[in-house]
Formats: structure tokens, sequence, C-alpha cells
């Protein structure tokens, strides 16, 4: 009887130090690839620098040109738009489409798949896609969509609405399907209507997966940088007064990359700062998003 502990105890101890020699190189890994290169780009962003070896501290300088920068502004402000309306549409999209494939449709199955297919399209090659089929329309009425600022920015939001519905669409329906039965039926019984059912008793219970998804169309609203590139590369753009331009459909991480790699690599700096602004915004919206929508889940 006196040994069972101590074998117990043996094992502990050996799981333990497998434990560490499994973890050692994921943390490794981690901390080289993520802890590192994120430190080190918050240092580099109060730097003047071409390459890292060569870093200059130069303090706030750097975020006050970041700031100041009037495409960066315009980024910014264009981002934010075009974050919100996505956000918008591709939930209530979203929804509408979970819903209707979770009441008991023919062919359900399949129509997942298909609205679930654009989502395994790489970003680069959709822009090129949809950039093809907008330009075939738009050339009927004589313009393009690199030419009309409004094209982009509808054609962006397209874009992002074909290519994420589909994938808000199975967190949806997996919510819709963790709904109570017993609290539709006592509804049905009340004699609560469709649509009394879907506000009073549905929502109320899918708040989860709304979360989830309003938190994923944000982020990504605001991180959009791939499916910009291709589609309109920031295309058309204004000529300011000093001589610079602003290229009217780029977004916060286009103008970063934009920044980062002109022709002028003193402003590499700057474009580091761009993108330290730019996780502190996506960050704090994120988290306050996210604390709004818990507080109203519904606890089962």
């Amino acid at each position: 009887m006196s040994k069972k502990p101590a074998a117990g105890n043996s094992l502990r101890q050996s799981t333990r130090r497998w434990a560490w020699l499994f973890m050692g190189p994921v943390v490794a890994a981690f901390t080289i690839g993520f802890v590192w290169p994120f430190f080190q780009g918050i240092y580099l962003s109060f730097c003047t620098f071409r390459v890292t070896s060569d870093a200059t501290f130069v303090g706030m300088g750097n975020y006050q040109s970041a700031l100041a920068d009037p495409s960066f502004q315009h980024s910014f402000w264009y981002t934010a738009l075009t974050a919100v309306v996505s956000l918008v549409l591709i939930n209530v999209l979203a929804f509408a489409v979970a819903y209707a494939l979770t009441q008991s449709i023919k062919g359900s199955n399949l129509f997942r798949t298909v609205f679930f297919m654009p989502n395994l399209i790489g970003g680069i090659v959709l822009g090129y896609i949809w950039s093809m089929i907008f330009d075939g329309i738009l050339s009927a009425y004589g313009t393009s969509i690199l030419l009309e600022t409004r094209y982009g920015f509808w054609g962006l939001i397209i874009l992002m609405c074909w290519q994420q519905i589909g994938y808000m669409m199975i967190i949806y329906i997996a919510g819709l399907q963790a709904v109570p039965e017993d609290m539709l039926e006592a509804a049905k019984i009340d004699g609560a209507s469709r649509w009394q059912t879907l506000f009073k008793v549905t929502i109320p219970n899918v708040m989860p997966s709304i979360t989830i998804c309003m938190f994923l169309s944000l982020t990504n609203g605001f991180k959009l940088f791939d499916q910009n590139l291709a589609l309109t590369g920031g295309l058309p753009y204004i000529i300011q007064p000093d001589g610079s331009t602003i290229n009217t459909t780029e977004m916060l991480a286009l103008n970063i990359y934009n920044t980062f790699y002109n022709a002028n690599t003193a402003a590499r700096g700057t474009a580091q700062a761009k993108a330290v602004i730019f996780f502190i915004l996506v960050a704090g919206l994120g988290l306050a998003q996210l604390a709004y929508t818990r507080k109203r889940e519904v606890q089962q």
C-alpha cells in the first residue's frame, strides 16, 4: 500500500520533465517568432533606420510624423468606414443565411459548402479575380474601379462580404443549433410569432456567436491588406497642394506598407510608428467590442 503514492509522485515528476521537453521548442519558437520581433518593433518605432542594425533613437518624432501625415489620417477614416459597413453587412447577411439553412430546407448541406468555399481562396487571388469582374462590368460605362473612389470602396465591401459571409455563417449555424429546444417550444406554446421568437429567444441565445463574429469581422476589416493591394492598390489618388499624393482607397495596412517601402528609407521609422499605432487601435477596438457584447450574452 505504501508504494502506490511513491509511484504516483514519480509518474507526476516524469510527466513534468517530459512536458517541459515538448513545450520548450514551442516556447522558443513563440519567443523568436513573435515576442522578440514585437518588442523590437516597438523600439524601432522610436528610431530612424534603414536596416535594424543602424537604428538611431529619436524619441517621439516618428509618432508626431505619423499622426501629422495626411495620407495616414485619410487611411484611418477610410478604414474605419470600410470596417463598420462591412461588419454590419457581413453579420446581418451571415446570420440571415445561417438562419435560413437551419430551417430544415432541402439541400442545406450543399448550400453551406457553397457559401463557405470563397473563404478558401487567398486574398491576393480573390482581389485580382474581383478586379477583373468589376472592370468588365464598369468598362461598359467607360470607367474603371481604379478611376473612382466610390467604386473602389464598394468593390472592397462586396469582396469582403463574398469572402467572409460563409465563414461567419458556420459560426452562426453552430450558435443557432445550440439554442435550447424547450425555450423555442415554450415561446410557441405562449403564442409568440416567428419574429418575436427570433428577437426575444433566438438572438439573445446566439449572442456568444455574435460576439465572435463581430470581433472577427471588425478586426479583419481593420487589418485588410492583400485584398486592398490586389483590388485597387489604393488608387485613385489625389494631389495635395504641397505636391504629395493621397491614395483614396488605401487602407491602414497598405498605407503602412507603402510608407515603409517607398523611396524615402528615412521614413521607415515613421512606418514602424504607424504600425504600433495600428496595433493599439485594433487591439483596443477589439477588446472594447468583446467587453460590450459579452455583457449581453445570456447565461444558460
